[in-house]
């Protein structure tokens, strides 16, 4: 018997059949027809295992796998490549076995668990450098980028993207190049930079098209339309999707043309044109039924809901969100699910049907809070998935304050505010918050006021108004309302501004002495040397402070009793002075003190630091008051000050304060790999101070900027921040750039306070009153920008040396 080869090869017609199932699997993958590329991968796999190919039976699963991830079966995608995984491992391919972890990684990544699918990435560009695969790397770099981007870590997925790009220009590899480009532009797109996304997106397009990759070009065009949606040119959008349909309906990819009828949909909801909206999305749907994409089902359910909600029809709405609540549970993607709940909770909340609505947004907000828990210590992911799904609780407590539910209005706005740093607390220290979690049996005002401190003052931010919990002289807790319209989430960032301008200050400054940047700011300077102390308004004079006082402290000031007040802020009100909008009325052992590190040799983004002589000269005063010895000049490295910290019940750094997230400048460590300083050498970041185990009562950080950072729904994420993370009891920081002789003799009369016995609280508060009488440093922008974050501590400082 005589067979005929295939494809007119000799040899084993078996491999040869082999092959070209393969080849037709990978074919229909590429067309987006997954179904048939099911069929054909199994069949490569079936004669893989008749002839005895192990690494040929390993690739089948592989591409079974990937087939079953674009038809939404995560769960069988995963089994499938955990068997490619198997056989790689047995059969010595690394390459494979990197490859496996790749596939592993989109299909957690697919599901939602992102930390999951990080770690099977990072397991490939581990390999991928071993094996010296340049392009593999690259591509576990983007792959990393997309995960990270699933988790609303924006920044860090443009880091790995930007090194994808960079292997793929050096490898030559163009068509990754544009895939890298395209990766950039929905990165930006999350952050919201939508003109910078729109210049990736271009150079994607530009490159799909000299590659002749026609399906690459089409998903080059949706994203263009989806960001050009989001910059309200809608109409240029719709133009944008109806090529990448176009496109799509040539090359025969189905799942493609599906994702332009979802886009284009989404286009006409934005131009007001629901019913059109309705027509793309069905259109969605049934293509999504057709190949089998479970995931993408779910989404056209979730748009369609969304379009009827427009529409006013709640009760549609509610069908279609449902029916995505059903295909999430199904695949087991936990952020579709947690989003149906929360637009569900929407549709009830427009039909009145409040205490569904609140049971809808408590399920929202517990799903997210169970991806949350599988992010262990991982404390950036944390802050920024609870940023990302900021609305579910903000509309959850906003209902529980409407239905009188006080205090479980309150636990819900609280649980925002410090979340991961709770977390961290106990990952650490093995410490557990005292509030209860959501979800929980409801708390009893006792349970609340257990924990809390008299005159303790909770701020919660709406878009249709703000809401203040007191808990008033240790036995009550009441709120207050203040109605005004904040749906603009600019307003209290533009205020604050208004403030510190009024006030005679710069958020922008670059501070002569003690600011990391530009260390010969003229402008402010020349501002100094003409300021006199009559020059800036003093308490109470500016319009905004007197608008800051009437929607936060005005409300409760009937609910304010004694000298001292708790205030628990959210957002952006926590880079708020509050000492300066006040009323006048009301106002263990060891230390280690650091000033004016040696920082001749370090260059920071260009420019040459200077040295701080008003800084020296704090320490050396603070020093004589506490009759101990401070770390100065060359001897305040890095590596020391981190092997001293943790043995001292007080810490106090005067030195340059990074503008953005407050991180400090310390002198170089004597030991490094290179003559010039890189930022490791010198540079204490959040992540070292998290490291360090501290059992400081306080830390003063009189640098300029301490407190500052980025504002996230978790508060200000920042030097001072990390601190408390790493077990510091109380912070003292700044929310300016702050004038040298102005400060040193702010914190003369605050040690001298704390010596006599004060609390740190007390201690700031008399600093602040002696400041305000002075003559020279009375105006506001000298004394107000000092606050206490963390508990309010008392030092003992018999027996310090």
């Amino acid at each position: 018997m005589t067979t005929t080869a295939i494809n007119g090869n000799t040899g084993d017609p078996f491999v040869n059949l082999k092959d070209l199932q393969h080849a037709l699997g990978l074919a229909y993958y590429s067309l987006g027809d997954f179904r048939k590329a099911i069929q054909y991968h199994e069949r490569d796999l079936k004669i893989s295992k008749e002839v005895g190919d192990r690494a040929g039976e390993g690739k089948a699963h592989g591409n079974l796998g990937n087939a079953f991830r674009n038809i939404g079966d995560f769960q069988k995608a995963i089994e499938y490549h955990e068997r490619h995984l198997k056989i790689s491992k047995e059969v010595g391919d690394r390459a494979g076995e990197g490859k496996a972890y790749c596939n592993l990684g989109n299909a957690y990544d697919s599901l939602g668990d992102f930390q999951k699918a990080i770690e099977y990435h990072e397991r490939d560009l581990k390999i991928s450098k071993e094996v010296g695969d340049r392009a593999g790397e690259g591509k576990a770099y983007g792959n990393l980028g997309n995960a990270y981007d699933s988790l609303g870590d924006f920044q860090k997925a443009i880091e790995y993207h930007e090194r994808d790009l960079k292997i793929s220009k050096e490898v030559g590899d163009r068509a990754g190049e544009g895939k890298a480009y395209g990766n950039l532009g929905n990165a930006y797109h999350s952050l919201g930079d939508f003109q910078k996304a729109i210049e990736y997106h271009e150079q994607d397009l530009k490159i799909s098209k000299e590659v002749r990759d026609r399906a690459g070009e089409g998903k080059a065009y949706g994203n263009l339309g989806n960001a050009f949606r989001n910059i309200g040119d809608f109409q240029k959008a719709i133009e944008y999707h109806e090529r990448d349909l176009k496109i799509s309906k040539e090359v025969g990819d189905r799942a493609g043309e599906g994702k332009a009828y979802c886009n284009l949909g989404n286009a006409f909801r934005n131009l007001g044109d629901f019913q059109k909206a309705i027509e793309y999305h069905e259109r969605h749907l049934k293509i999504s039924k057709e190949v089998g994409d479970r995931a993408g089902e779910g989404k056209a359910y979730c748009n369609l809901g969304n379009a009827y909600y427009s529409l006013g029809d709640f009760q549609k709405a509610i069908e279609y969100h449902e029916r995505h609540l059903k295909i999430s549970k199904e695949v087991g993607h936990r952020a579709g699910e947690g989003k149906a709940y929360c637009n569900l909770g929407n549709a009830y909340d427009s039909l009145g049907d409040f205490q569904k609505a609140v049971h809808y947004y408590k399920d929202s907000v517990l799903a997210f809070e169970n991806i949350r828990g599988n992010l262990i210590s991982n404390d950036e992911w944390k802050i920024s998935l609870r940023s990302k799904h900021e609305v579910s609780y903000s509309r959850l407590w906003w209902l529980q304050f409407k239905q009188d539910k006080v205090v479980e209005a309150l636990l819900t706005a609280d649980h925002g505010r410090a979340q991961a740093l709770n977390d961290l607390l106990g990952f650490k220290y093995g410490f557990k918050g005292l509030r209860p979690e959501i979800g929980t049996p409801s708390a009893t005002t006792p349970d609340i006021l257990s924990y809390l401190p008299p005159n303790t003052a909770f701020i919660g931010i709406n878009k249709e108004g703000i809401v203040l919990w007191v808990n008033e002289k240790g036995n009550e807790i009441k709120t207050r309302r203040t109605p005004i319209d904040i749906s603009d989430t600019t307003y209290f960032e533009s205020l604050l501004e208004t403030t510190r301008k009024e006030i005679g200050v710069r958020a922008d400054v670059n501070c002569e002495d003690r600011s990391l940047g530009n260390p010969n700011d003229k402008k402010l300077a020349e501002e100094r040397s003409s300021s006199t102390p009559s020059s800036h308004p003093s308490y109470f004079e500016t319009e905004s402070l007197q608008t800051l006082y009437n929607v936060v402290i005005d409300p409760i000031r009937d609910l304010l009793h004694g000298d001292e007040v708790v205030i628990v802020p959210q957002g952006p009100l926590c880079l708020t002075p509050y000492a300066a909008f006040m009323e006048k009325k009301s106002n263990k052992a060891g230390a280690l003190l650091v000033g004016d590190p040696w920082v001749q040799e370090v260059i920071y983004e260009g420019e040459k630091l200077m040295q701080l002589e008003y800084a020296k000269k704090e320490v050396q005063m603070i020093g004589g008051i506490l009759q101990t010895a401070p770390l100065v000049g060359k001897h305040a490295t890095k590596d020391e000050v981190l092997r001293r910290i943790s043995s001292v019940a007080l810490v106090h750094i005067a030195a340059h304060g990074k503008m953005e997230t407050g991180e400090i400048a310390l002198a170089p460590n004597t030991t490094r790999s290179s003559p010039i300083p890189v930022k490791e050498d010198y540079l204490l970041t959040m992540k070292d101070v998290l490291k360090a185990q501290i059992r400081a009562r306080l830390v003063v950080l009189s640098c300029c900027h301490s407190a500052r950072g980025e504002v996230k729904s978790e508060g200000v994420v920042g030097i001072a921040r990390a601190f408390l993370g790493a077990g510091a009891r109380s912070v003292l920081v700044s929310l300016w750039a702050i004038d040298d002789e102005a400060t040193m003799e702010f914190m003369e009369f605050f040690y001298r306070q704390l010596v006599n016995g004060r609390s740190a609280s007390e201690a700031l508060n008399e600093a602040m009153k002696s400041m305000r009488e002075s003559d020279r440093f009375s105006a506001v922008r000298y004394w107000a920008p000092f606050v206490l974050i963390g508990d309010d501590v008392t030092l003992e400082f018999e027996g310090i040396k």
